[in-house]
């Protein structure tokens, strides 16, 4: 069987807490996203469940009748529970260092295992269309898990919202960019 995981970045937010809304010109982007992915064949909607990303997939949802399944695995990497002054540095070492871990954060390999659990679950089911909404970070770590050269500077290439497909069949796995925004 072949799997399709359509794989969202939320679109604007307001700001990084997990109970960030998206902002006016978010909740527009959502209707376009929404838009966008009309004509897509889907058997499930699983979402982190941090508001943004709840509200990214909403009208979508909506617009099929679907439920949308929340699950804490597609919630955002934390880098640390510290305040770092140059996280950008930080994060950009975490690609190259994937163990590496700051005070109350996880490392990339930890983040990447946490979503390539969501992705092998989903394969194991019966759905063969799923869309899954989540954060930047984690999104880029999935990417990296089939292509080591997703890395940091395409995580900085990435839109809010974005979309790429995930097609796995047998133990083959592909990926493309969907969104054009």
């Amino acid at each position: 069987m072949n799997n399709n995981i359509y794989i969202i970045r939320h679109c604007e937010a307001e700001g990084q807490s997990s109970d960030s809304p998206l902002t006016e010109r978010g909740i527009k982007q959502a209707n376009e996203l929404s838009n966008f992915l009309s004509d897509i064949k889907v058997d499930r909607i699983i979402s982190s469940p941090f508001l943004r990303a709840v509200q990214t997939i909403k009208p979508f949802a909506k617009n099929k009748n679907m439920e949308i399944e929340v699950d804490s695995r597609l919630s955002e990497r934390v880098l640390s529970t510290n305040h770092f002054p140059d996280w950008l540095d930080k994060l950009e070492a975490t690609f190259s260092h994937m163990d590496l871990k700051y005070e109350g954060g996880e490392s990339s390999n930890e983040a990447m295992n946490r979503i390539t659990e969501v992705v092998n679950d989903i394969v194991a089911s019966p759905s063969e269309n799923t869309v899954i909404v989540a954060h930047g970070g984690i999104i880029s770590l999935l990417l990296n898990h089939y292509d080591k050269n997703f890395g940091f500077e395409q995580w900085k290439s990435l839109s809010n919202p974005d979309v790429y497909l995930l097609r796995i069949k047998k133990n083959e796995a592909h990926y493309k960019r969907l969104w054009k925004g």
